[in-house]
């Protein structure tokens, strides 16, 4: 399973010009199921979604950067304590199999990395089921699964994180 995960101030799902799902601050997940995926490979990422501590304390935050620059976002010390529990945040999951899209050859995306539909609706609702048992499940929402679908997020940072479980995915 690959997830990329955001702190986000705002996310909306819409499906055919409806508002499906929203949610206010806290994390909008992209969720892929690969072929060898298992429960298991779900559980540890929604464990990591709810768990990740992506928000600072109440004395702000610094961020370093691989260059060794440094980002800061509040104070000098890195404050990163909390996770989307903690703040009492909402999760929004979507589930976007072109994340496992293979890219190495040509200009057309491979999409042979990413599970079969029926597997990977009952893996990713399996996901969705494991998060709403780590937290809360009225403060996680939940895209529609295969519909085409128009994300709207307002991007807090921004932080964005990539989650892997499972086989290395190429």
């Amino acid at each position: 399973m690959k997830a990329i995960i955001q702190r986000v101030l705002s996310a909306s799902v819409t499906v055919d010009k409806e508002v499906v799902s929203s949610i206010g601050k806290g994390i909008l997940v992209f969720a892929a199921v690969a072929p060898n995926d298992t429960e298991k490979e779900m559980n540890a990422i929604a464990a990591k979604v709810t768990k990740m501590r992506l928000w600072d304390d109440e004395n702000g935050a610094k961020v370093r950067s691989a260059s060794s620059r440094t980002c800061t976002l509040g104070s000098d010390k890195m404050q990163w304590k909390e996770s989307v529990k903690d703040i009492g945040g909402e999760i929004l999951c979507v589930s976007q199999f072109t994340l496992l899209a293979r890219t190495k050859k040509g200009t057309k995306p491979d999409f042979h990395g990413a599970a079969n539909p029926e597997d990977a609706k009952r893996l990713y609702d399996h996901f969705v089921g494991a998060v709403r048992k780590e937290y809360e499940s009225d403060r996680v929402k939940d895209g529609v699964f295969q519909a085409m679908m128009e994300v709207a997020l307002v991007n807090d940072g921004p932080v964005t994180l990539e989650l892997q479980a499972g086989e290395k995915i190429e």
